[in-house]
């Protein structure tokens, strides 16, 4: 559980879709890779989805005879996915948070994603120091692990203007 700086509330939050996504996140197209949340329990989880399209820029050069996910681009959309996670812990959606991804380990890729797939990331809080978080997740397509990893961020206040 993380610390007291965040919200108390453990209750599951109903979903939401990409609008309250972008409140919590910076990111935009290209880079926004979570379309919506299915679950969130503040301090503890988040079970995010994105929908991958053919549309994506990346497919054009990844591979062109056969469609696949960057698994780099997997791994930052379960970073996107635990960024929720901690601005809605926090209650500092709006505010202009951010979490920088501070590092990767164990990050393994089982199977790959292709166009057409909903990719569900699953987020898990692992550990809080300070301003710095550790958290484990895992992207399915269906239920096929496509990617695991855990992967450090830390919460910094919005760059000055």
């Amino acid at each position: 559980m993380l610390d007291a700086d965040l919200s108390d509330t453990t209750a599951q939050l109903d979903p939401f879709d990409i609008a309250e996504v972008m409140r919590c996140l910076p990111h935009r197209y290209p880079m926004l890779l979570v379309d919506r949340v299915e679950a969130l329990i503040p301090n503890e989880s988040i079970v995010a989805v994105k929908a991958v399209t053919i549309n994506e820029a990346f497919f054009a050069g990844h591979f062109p005879a056969r469609p696949i996910m960057p698994g780099v681009l997997i791994v930052e959309a379960l970073a996107q996915a635990a960024g929720v996670l901690g601005v809605k812990s926090l209650g500092a959606e709006g505010t202009g948070k951010l979490l920088y991804f501070m590092g990767i380990e164990n990050a393994r890729f089982r199977s790959p994603v292709e166009p057409g797939c909903l990719l569900h990331l699953h987020v898990q809080f692992v550990q809080q120091r300070g301003r710095v978080y550790k958290f484990s997740g895992e992207a399915y397509v269906g239920d096929r692990l496509a990617t695991q990893a855990e992967f450090t961020a830390m919460v910094a206040d919005p760059p000055a203007a």
